[in-house]
């Protein structure tokens, strides 16, 4: 059932208005969402990523409390935690109280991995000072934001029942549905934590294939040598296997690519974060005059980890750079967990 049918049909509540973020309420679409009206309840949908990102006072008028129920990824630049601070600022200004109902971090709330976002990096794919694999839900977000901006929001987060922090989704019994459109498993979303940091690079990461974000490639990548060094780099967690594959959207879209697959053999011990620094070092000691890596820096958010990437430090050295804060964060966050 969808939660927008029962608020429709709940004792006492009048559904007012819905509104919809990146994805679509569906978690389908791939471009701007526009503003539509919900066919089986007749409520208006208001785009959240279209013209507008943020609700409006037109979009909430005769709106007396704003409910957030989506389900997020567990990693910084996935918008919908973006969105989540916007709606809290204007409900804030409008005075209305906004209740989260807590959903799983998929991929656990015990890793935390890499570099805490600048502050003066502030974007729509950077919404915190966070690190990029947050581990925390949705509702623990929003009391640390809450918190730490002084956001003046009179803020509810109804906790779930029977979650812990070292349980995956697919522990949870809870039914998979996409929350967009190119993380279809617990698999893709672990990976996209780390892989996610090189698709606005002249890579493909699998978007417009069956495995987005379990692969990357170029057109001009040498499968076997690429797999072969990073599988003699010895991470936890994962193998690399060569590959090709011919993307039919986005980067490279009919363009038949070499690259390699990521097979993860325990994604307890796989740190894709690091994975990620990896292969871009990898690339650079390869493919240097192909492979355009400063984009990296459009989601990693974080001088001292790019700078050390571009220098070409060795991966425990870039990896020292992004984890630099990650104990003040760790402290930062305690206050706010809800789960064990």
């Amino acid at each position: 059932h969808r939660a927008i049918d029962l608020f429709a049909a709940a004792p006492g509540v009048r559904l007012q208005a819905i509104f919809s973020p990146e994805h679509g309420l569906a978690g389908d679409a791939n471009s701007d969402v526009p503003n539509g009206r919900d066919a089986a309840t007749g409520r208006p949908i208001w785009s959240l990523y279209g013209p507008t990102r943020r609700p409006t006072g037109e979009m909430l008028r005769g709106v007396s409390m704003l409910v957030f129920d989506i389900q997020d990824v567990g990693v910084r630049y996935y918008t919908y935690l973006t969105t989540l601070v916007y709606v809290m600022e204007e409900a804030a200004r409008a005075n209305i109280p906004v209740v989260v109902l807590d959903r799983p971090d998929p991929i656990t709330g015990r890793v935390v991995e890499g570099p805490l976002m600048d502050p003066d990096l502030q974007s729509f794919t950077a919404p915190y000072t966070i690190p990029v694999r947050t581990g925390m839900t949705i509702g623990e977000f929003a009391r640390m934001v809450a918190a730490e901006r002084k956001i003046p929001v009179a803020l509810t987060v109804v906790p779930m029942e029977g979650w812990d922090r070292a349980r995956w989704y697919d522990e949870t019994g809870l039914p998979w549905v996409n929350p967009s459109p190119n993380i279809r498993s617990v698999t893709q979303a672990l990976l996209y934590s780390g892989i996610g940091l090189l698709e606005a690079t002249n890579l493909s990461v699998g978007r417009g294939t069956d495995t987005p974000f379990e692969v990357i490639g170029a057109p001009w990548i040498e499968p076997v040598g690429l797999a072969d060094a990073l599988n003699q780099v010895g991470l936890a967690g994962v193998r690399f296997e060569p590959t090709s594959f011919t993307p039919t959207e986005d980067q490279y879209a009919g363009v038949a690519c070499g690259g390699v697959r990521f097979r993860v053999t325990d994604r307890d011990a796989i740190r894709p974060v690091t994975v990620a620094f990896a292969v871009a070092r990898a690339l650079r000691e390869r493919h240097r005059d192909q492979w355009r890596p400063e984009t990296i820096q459009n989601l990693l958010v974080n001088r001292f980890a790019m700078w050390a990437l571009l220098r070409d430090e060795t991966l425990d050295r870039v990896v020292t750079w992004a984890e630099t804060d990650r104990s003040s964060f760790l402290n930062r966050r305690a206050s706010y967990l809800i789960y064990r």
